[in-house]
C-alpha cells in the first residue's frame, strides 16, 4: 500500500536509499566461496548477518547453504575477533572436514579494524590449519559496494591465494562467468568445451546450487572448481572474464601476476554479446565454429524475426546488477525494445556511460542511474508508464501498483523457482529470455481484450 503513496516529484537523495537496488559485499563473496569444491564460506561477524547471508541464497536457490560465523559477542565487538576466528577455523576443520575456508568480513569487523591476513597466518602458526588445507578471505564490508562487489573482490581472493606459474602452459583457459546463475555457468562451460577449448571455471556454483535430489545430504557436493585448477590457472593460455564488475579484477590480477593475457567481456546475454564471447573463444582456440552452435545462432535469430513484431516500441524499465543490464539492454535495443528507465543499485559511473552508449542513437531519453534505488525507478515510470519491467522479486510491487506486465531477472528472485536450472546466457538463453518477454506481453494482451478481439491465434 505504501507504493501508492509513491508521487512523480523527483527530488535528489543522497543521504537516503529507499528500497535499494542491490544487497550486501559478504552475500557474493558468500556465492563465490560456494563456487569452489569443499569449501565452506565463513562469515567474521555476528550470528545474525551470517544467518541473513544463507537466508538471502537459499531462499533463492532452495538450497541449504552452509556457512559458520565467527559468533561476535560484546566483547569480541571491544577487543577484536581473533580469538573468536582462531577458534572458528579450528573448531571447522576438526568437525566438518572442508578442504578450504574461504573467510570474508562483516561490517562489524571492518568497523573494529580486525586483521584477518594476520589473523589467519597466525592460525597457520598455531598448527589450527591441518596440512594440505587452506583459509582464504576477502575483505566485504555492507556498508561499500554491493554483493557484486563481494563476488568480485572473494574472486580476487581466489587468484590471489592459489594462482601459480610452473612455467608449462596447462593447454587451458581460464573463463570467469562472473554473478549469474549456475544454469548460466553450466551454458557458458558447455559452449567453451564445444569449441573444442579445456575451460578452468572459476568460481562454478554449477551442481553445487542446483545439484540433483539423490535422497542423501552432502555438505560438500561434486561440483565447483577444485584447489589444483585454481592454482593451475597461472599457467593458462588465457583469460577471459564475462562482466567487467564482477569479473575484472581477477582476470587482471593473473594478468599482472602471472602474465596470463585477459580480455574483459560483457555477459553474453542476447545475440551481439554471445557472437562476441564465441568469436573470442574461436580466435582463442585457432578452429572453426562448430555446426552445432552455428544452428542455435540461427535458432536464436529465427525466433527473433518471429517475435519482432510484438517488441517493437514497447517500453521497458530494468533493475538488477550493472553487468546483466548493460547486456541486457544492447539485446533490447538489438530487437527494438525500448529500455527507457534503467536503475542499479551498485555504484559506479562507467555503467551510466556504458548505457549512454548503447543508447545513444536512440530518438528519445534514457533515464539510468548507478547507486540508485527502486523508489527513483518507480517514480521515473510514475512520470512515464512502460509496457515491460524486468527486475528481481522486489520489482513485483511495483508491477502490481502500477499494473505492469513483470519478467522475474537477476538475485534474488524469492517468489519463483527453476531460475537456476534454465540459463539466460548464450544463443540458447537468448532464446529462453525471448520467450519470457513474449509471454508476459501477450498474456497482458489476452488479458485486456475485449471479447470480440480474444484470438486464438496470434
Amino acid at each position: 500500500m505504501l507504493l501508492r503513496h509513491t508521487n512523480k516529484d523527483i527530488k535528489e537523495r543522497k543521504a537516503l536509499n529507499v528500497n535499494p537496488a542491490k544487497t550486501c559485499q559478504p552475500i557474493g563473496a558468500m556465492y563465490a566461496s560456494l563456487g569452489i569444491h569443499g569449501c565452506l564460506p565463513h562469515s567474521h561477524g555476528s550470528q545474525g548477518c551470517c544467518a541473513y547471508h544463507r537466508s538471502a541464497l537459499t531462499r533463492h536457490y532452495r538450497e541449504p547453504v552452509m556457512a559458520a560465523t565467527s559468533s561476535f559477542t560484546e566483547g569480541s565487538s571491544v577487543f577484536g575477533g581473533q580469538a573468536n576466528l582462531i577458534q572458528a577455523i579450528d573448531n571447522i576443520f576438526t568437525t566438518y572436514d572442508p578442504d578450504i575456508i574461504a573467510v570474508h568480513t562483516t561490517c562489524l569487523s571492518e568497523t573494529i579494524g580486525d586483521d584477518v591476513n594476520q589473523i589467519t597466518i597466525k592460525a597457520v602458526k598455531d598448527g589450527k590449519v591441518p596440512k594440505g588445507k587452506y583459509v582464504i578471505h576477502a575483505s566485504t564490508p555492507s556498508y561499500v559496494g554491493s554483493h557484486v562487489t563481494g563476488f568480485s573482490n572473494m574472486t580476487k581472493a581466489m587468484v590471489m591465494h592459489f594462482a601459480k606459474s610452473t612455467g608449462k602452459p596447462n593447454g587451458k583457459y581460464n573463463i570467469i562467468p562472473g554473478y549469474v546463475e549456475p544454469s548460466d555457468m553450466t551454458e557458458i562451460k558447455r559452449i567453451v568445451e564445444k569449441l573444442g577449448i579445456k575451460p578452468i571455471l572459476f568460481p562454478d556454483t554449477s551442481n553445487v546450487l542446483n545439484g540433483p535430489q539423490t535422497g542423501r545430504y552432502s555438505m560438500f557436493p561434486e561440483g565447483g572448481v577444485t584447489i589444483d585448477e585454481l592454482k593451475s590457472s597461472g599457467d593458462s593460455m588465457g583469460t577471459i572474464a564475462l562482466g567487467s564488475l564482477a569479473s575484472a579484477d581477477a582476470a587482471r590480477s593473473l594478468d599482472s601476476k602471472w602474465r596470463v593475457p585477459c580480455q574483459v567481456q560483457d555477459l553474453p546475454i542476447g545475440l551481439a554479446a554471445t557472437d562476441r564471447f564465441v568469436n573470442a573463444l574461436r580466435i582463442a582456440a585457432g578452429v572453426s565454429v562448430p555446426d552445432e552452435i552455428t544452428r542455435e545462432r540461427g535458432q536464436l535469430l529465427d525466433i527473433i524475426t518471429d517475435m519482432h513484431q510484438y517488441f517493437y516500441g514497447k517500453k521497458v524499465a530494468l533493475s538488477g546488477d550493472p553487468d546483466h543490464l548493460i547486456s541486457l539492454t544492447e539485446f533490447l535495443v538489438s530487437i527494438d525494445m525500448a529500455p527507457v528507465h534503467i536503475v542499479t543499485g551498485t555504484s559506479g559511473k562507467d555503467f551510466e556511460k556504458r548505457i549512454q552508449d548503447i543508447t545513444s542513437h536512440l530518438p528519445y531519453k534514457v533515464n539510468v542511474k548507478a547507486g540508485g534505488d527502486m523508489f527513483t525507478l518507480h517514480q521515473w515510470i510514475k512520470n512515464e508508464p512502460v509496457d515491460l519491467l524486468i527486475a528481481n522479486t522486489y520489482g513485483k510491487y511495483i508491477a502490481r501498483d502500477d499494473d505492469i506486465p513483470f519478467i522475474r531477472y537477476g538475485f534474488p528472485i524469492l517468489d519463483r523457482i527453476g531460475h537456476s536450472y534454465f540459463p539466460s546466457v548464450c544463443y540458447r538463453g537468448g532464446i529462453r529470455l525471448l520467450e519470457k518477454i513474449l509471454d508476459a506481453l501477450m498474456d497482458r494482451l489476452d488479458r485486456d481484450a475485449p471479447e470480440e478481439k480474444f484470438e486464438l491465434v496470434m
